[in-house]
């Protein structure tokens, strides 16, 4: 019989596997008391037990990478702490490639992790791949990268260690209890009800592994994740294979090789994946395995790998393994709060990185829960970032098919998910494929990135360099900054504020000021207590009781959150998901004015309609709304247009337009054309670690404003101690104009690194590439220290000397777009 529950705990955690178990031990470090963390079978009975146990810090970017750190550092500490043996060994692991691309990939990978000053990646030749792994084939490889300081452990183990080390700080960890439901009163989580009693709380984490998604849709909790398929062969044991054999990943052939008790392990991350589950779980499955397709999913790889590894083509195979991990639709983990239910924190969805991840995560989300924010930048694995229909079972059925095996493809820039789309179209997206648009996925939108000329296929062809649409994006970023273009934006995020005491609300979540005359435009940013920037976007305020908001895609239910979350409940202020009811072109460009003037109702020249204003327009049969905003730096107007009458009005610009040689934009001549700007990405360039000072947006911070908002205290001191002054956004252009930025890559000041890039794209106009990035130093970063300092840009090991700049290269003055 299980031990008894508690009446009442401060937090129950529903999994006992190794992140459910890292965050019990994390919050009960912190101090929290009757912590109680239910398994259903026993401890690590789900995916955990059969993990392959890497260890590893080199990550695609800087949270990853400390949460990782963290991760490995902690084993140490947790085997003194508590006796219980991680399995803990630093043998180092090696990664090798076969092509140019991937050699490339590794590079700037390495790179960005040496600027990240968490690990240290070192490229290696191809005979010093030989010497760290003997048993290697070296043929046809290019080199690779090194990172000593990784390893391999013992799942459950580590488990174990966490458990006991839980236990001894007070955490109550019982096995046999299986959860059935979660209660909740007014929004807020209430307690946990089970099999064998019920228990108040004001907090639950699900890490329930691959029954996360189900466990969450009891509570209304969307939580996207698909169990799939997984695989790895374990050989005879041989002295061949020493302990301290460094873990070798061959990510060209979708496998990885580890020492295991004096056999080798070989994993594989085939590129189609086979979705497992669909029908549900089993309630009985504990440390169970799967027929699985061997012969299809995994001999494929294994033929590959007996190839690189001979050794494997003489030695008998002591095991061959099926079992089920859980991924999510980017392949990213989930973590922090859900929006549906206050108190109700996720942390799953680990995507086969859940070892070497479980120390970082566990602590991450106990921090979150202890301070009510997380503890550091973590937009991109926020359950907030993923919509309802992600949790649909076709969508993340089909997409888990694609993302394990992307965990091992080449990451290129600007790759799109080849699964799952055509999820949400803009008004005029037939119109957009007639006109050879070639789409990404952002939110489920599918957005054209570029267009294609006549008799040319729309379809990316993935490089490091410079793609194949590289001259078609070109000549869109041409045509805005010369002529006039038309960008379809309908997947910008747009909110109605409404109600007698909008303003009051507003005028609290935003840092300016938003008590401005109906018609105005107001750009802004939502701050939070410490000054972090939450939110970049716009307000107009369309009456005096009515705001509309506008913010990128990929943010809608975050923006909600924090609306919801800091507007008084008692207020008369309600907020409407306006966003699929509008559509909204972009016709930007010098030519913009005299394109739109004979097709509207108002005048459209600076006395009667000036920047930063919104106005009510007929155009066509139409009634839209204009707001004279740019996001390129040119003149130009966004028109709202009801989405029943969006084809119309998109068919009269293009028919009115032919006769201005207006041409249709990409999202990417959008990116290069803000970037010469330096406009800001939120998620790129800045996030909740950021500030608007930092970022040379302190324009934005209305200090005077008779209600003060949220985080304007923290900006006060920012400014007082002039700490904004060393951590400042940068913008920087290439002297070289064949190298492409895209992000992370290290920034150089005389000779050591300083930061790395936001963001990165090729400035058409500035001739060369050009990217954001914040620079830290122990003075004050002036116009004058960066004009007197030596600037390189590291890109894939290579230094290439550049330009660096405060202001915006291009159009400084922001002249154009008032013109």
């Amino acid at each position: 019989m299980p031990q008894s529950l508690p009446a009442k705990a401060s937090a129950v955690i529903i999994g006992g596997g190794v992140t459910g178990a890292s965050v019990a031990y994390h919050l009960a470090r912190l101090g929290w008391q009757d912590v109680v963390l239910l398994e259903r079978r026993q401890f690590a009975c789900g995916t955990t037990w059969h993990a392959a146990g890497l260890i590893g810090t080199m990550r695609a970017n800087e949270s990853h990478a400390r949460l990782c750190e963290y991760s490995m550092s902690l084993l140490d500490e947790l085997e003194r702490e508590t006796g219980q043996s991680t399995g803990f060994r630093q043998v180092g692991s090696l990664n090798i490639a076969h092509g140019a691309d991937r050699f490339e990939e590794l590079k700037r990978v390495a790179s960005m992790n040496n600027a990240f000053g968490v690990t240290r990646v070192d490229m290696v030749t191809v005979e010093e791949i030989a010497d760290l792994f003997p048993l290697i084939d070296t043929t046809g490889l290019l080199g690779g990268s090194y990172i000593a300081q990784d390893g391999k452990g013992s799942p459950i183990d580590v488990t174990n260690a966490f458990i006991k080390g839980a236990r001894q700080r007070g955490a109550l960890c019982l096995e046999g209890v299986t959860v059935t439901g979660v209660e909740s009163s007014a929004g807020r989580v209430t307690g946990v009800v089970t099999e064998s009693g019920h228990i108040a709380t004001d907090f639950v984490v699900n890490a329930s592994g691959m029954w996360a998604r189900a466990l969450g849709k009891l509570s209304g909790v969307d939580i996207p994740l698909h169990a799939a398929e997984h695989y790895y062969a374990v050989t005879e044991k041989d002295e061949a294979f020493h302990p301290d054999l460094p873990v070798l990943r061959d990510y060209d052939k979708c496998a990885y090789y580890r020492e295991d008790a004096g056999s080798l392990l070989v994993g594989a991350f085939e590129k189609n994946a086979l979705a497992w589950g669909m029908d549900g779980i089993p309630a009985e499955f504990c440390f169970d395995e799967l027929t699985g397709h061997v012969e299809q999913q995994f001999y494929p790889v294994l033929e590959d790998a007996m190839v690189r590894v001979p050794k494997l083509q003489e030695i008998g195979w002591r095991k061959f393994f099926c079992g089920p991990e859980s991924f999510t639709p980017d392949d990213q983990f989930h973590v922090g709060e859900a929006p549906e239910l206050r108190g109700y924190f996720v942390a799953c969805g680990l995507n086969s990185v859940g070892i070497q991840t479980s120390g970082g995560l566990g602590k991450a989300c106990a921090e979150w829960m202890h301070l009510g924010h997380a503890p550091l930048d973590l937009w991109s694995n926020d359950i907030r970032r993923m919509y309802p229909f992600m949790s649909n079972e076709r969508f993340i059925r089909e997409r888990v098919t694609e993302t394990l095996g992307l965990l091992y493809d080449n990451h290129y820039p600007f790759k799109q998910f080849e699964t799952a789309r055509d999820v949400r179209h803009s008004p005029i997206h037939e119109r957009l494929v007639a006109h050879r648009a070639c789409f990404g996925q952002v939110a489920g939108w599918e957005r054209p990135n570029w267009f294609a000329p006549e008799g040319v296929e729309p379809r990316y062809e993935y490089s490091f360099g410079k793609q194949n649409w590289f001259e078609y994006s070109a000549a869109e970023h041409r045509a805005a900054r010369e002529g006039v273009v038309l960008f379809d934006q309908s997947s910008f995020s747009k909110y109605l504020v409404a109600g007698r005491e909008a303003c009051a609300s507003l005028q609290r979540i935003c840092s300016a000021d938003v008590d401005v005359a109906p018609g105005k435009v107001v750009y802004t940013h939502w701050l939070n207590e410490r000054g972090g920037i939450e939110a970049d976007l716009t307000v107009t305020r369309i009456a005096e009781d009515e705001y509309w908001v506008v913010s990128g895609a990929a943010v809608t239910r975050k923006d909600i959150d924090w609306l919801k979350r800091h507007i008084d409940p008692d207020a008369h202020c309600h907020v409407t998901d306006i966003t699929a009811a509008w559509a909204v072109f972009g016709v930007m460009g010098p030519g913009s004015r005299e394109m739109l003037q004979p097709l509207v109702d108002v005048k459209l020249d600076n006395d009667d309609f000036a920047f930063g204003t919104a106005r009510s327009i007929e155009i066509g049969y139409a009634r839209a709304r204009a707001l004279r905003v740019s996001f390129v730096g040119e003149l130009g107007f966004e028109l709202y247009v009801p989405v029943d009458m969006a084809r119309h009005v998109f068919d009269l610009l293009m028919e009115h337009g032919g006769g201005h040689d207006l041409k249709l934009a990409g999202l990417h001549a959008l990116d290069s054309c803000r970037l010469e700007k330096k406009f800001l990405h939120f998620g790129h360039d800045i996030g909740d670690e950021d500030t608007p000072l930092e970022a040379g947006a302190g324009f934005v911070c209305a200090m005077d404003k008779a209600v003060p908002f949220i985080g304007r205290d923290a900006i006060a001191r920012q400014r007082e101690s002039r700490t904004h002054m060393r951590k400042r956004l940068v913008q920087f252009l290439l002297d070289d104009p064949q190298e492409m930025l895209y992000h992370h890559e290290p920034i150089i000041r005389d000779g050591d690194i300083v930061g790395h890039l936001t963001s990165g794209n090729f400035g058409h106009t500035l001739g060369a590439s050009v990217g954001l990035g914040y620079v830290r130093a122990e003075e004050d970063i002036t116009a004058e220290a960066i004009a007197s300092s030596r600037w390189e840009i590291d890109v894939a090991g290579r230094r290439v000397g550049a330009t660096a700049s405060l202001k915006a290269m291009y159009d400084p003055a922001g002249k154009r777009a008032r013109r």
